[in-house]
């Protein structure tokens, strides 16, 4: 039977976020201990897999964490590598992890170019947002404290999960991701990873005020990662997306401070710390970690887990989880 241009696509995408990545093997799915599956948690249209840890203590009204991997990885990977687990274990938060099936997509990327998986109540979008509402109505979740992070593919799932469902979640975190709507198609999620196009604040905002009509709820707080030598998806990015989430949060699209932290990372505060962006000096493109017994250390060092800073922690920091 033919394919359809869709499902073409999605095998394409193989090479979408995994270029020099091919030497990597898509990972078979594991179990990290204490990382359990939910076999039913909607009528999950985008296809996905649903994994959840819940450290020991978990009060109700805990807050949740969303996490989308990246393309070559798996839920447990994440899981295990990020520095996640750490500070949900400190701080008594659940986290929540998608997995993608190599039915939807040969290299395990989250599809976040698709129009069909992007859009508010389609596809993998609504795969993931059914997720969060499982973890809400199952585990007893603080529905006002749902946060999302991604790196990657999934970092790009992130950036569509505060577009398309802001009365989900309450802020989220893009590493080494894209703008929301940069691309529809293959060919330009190919061409935004390497040479994003240079639109106004106004014109990358629009895109994500389409992506829910008529909403007047706030709009999800946004911390922004990249790696200032990544090759995969080039910096620029990072700003595009800068611009779009200042945009929408209605705050200038300068700085209002500028912090030095370690490992030659520069965070730039925007408005009342609505938005942020962190720039790492010479690291490619990954998930920051820093592995070590330090109160902001976390995570292990592995293929695309780069030893710079402990983005799980700031970011921990930034939706307000250590409370």
């Amino acid at each position: 039977m033919a394919l359809s241009p869709v499902r073409i696509a999605r095998h394409l995408a193989v090479a979408v976020l995994s270029v020099g990545l091919a030497a990597v093997a898509t990972p078979t799915p594991a179990r990290a201990a204490g990382l359990e599956q939910v076999s039913s948690f909607g009528s999950n249209p985008g296809n996905l897999s649903m994994y959840a840890y819940r450290p020991a203590g978990l009060p109700p009204g805990a807050p949740a964490v969303v996490l989308l991997h990246g393309c070559t990885q798996d839920a447990a990977t994440y899981f295990a590598d990020s520095g996640w687990r750490t500070f949900a274990d400190r701080w008594h938060f659940a986290l929540v992890l998608a997995q993608q099936k190599s039915a939807n997509n040969s290299a395990a990327c989250f599809n976040w170019f698709l129009p069909g998986d992007t859009s508010r109540g389609q596809g993998e979008a609504l795969s993931i947002r059914q997720m969060a509402g499982y973890a809400v109505a199952t585990y007893g979740t603080d529905p006002a404290r749902v946060f999302v992070s991604g790196l990657s593919a999934g970092a790009a799932m992130s950036a569509v999960m505060l577009a398309t469902y802001p009365d989900v979640f309450a802020a989220g975190s893009v590493v080494a991701g894209l703008p929301y709507r940069c691309a529809t198609s293959l060919v330009e999620a190919l061409t935004c990873q390497y040479a994003p196009p240079d639109r106004t604040p106004s014109q990358w905002g629009e895109l994500v005020r389409a992506a829910y009509p008529g909403y007047r709820g706030p709009w999800p707080r946004v911390a922004i990662w990249h790696g200032q030598a990544d090759r995969t998806v080039v910096p620029a990015n990072g700003d595009e997306l800068r611009d779009q989430s200042t945009d929408v949060l209605g705050v200038a699209a300068r700085p209002t401070s500028t912090v030095s932290l370690p490992a030659g990372t520069t965070v730039e505060v925007y408005g009342a710390d609505q938005v942020r962006l962190y720039r790492i000096a010479g690291m490619g493109h990954g998930q920051p970690v820093d592995p070590g017994p330090g109160t902001d250390q976390c995570g292990v060092s592995a293929a695309y887990f780069l030893d710079a800073i402990c983005a799980a922690y700031r970011d921990a920091l930034f939706f307000g989880l250590d409370r």
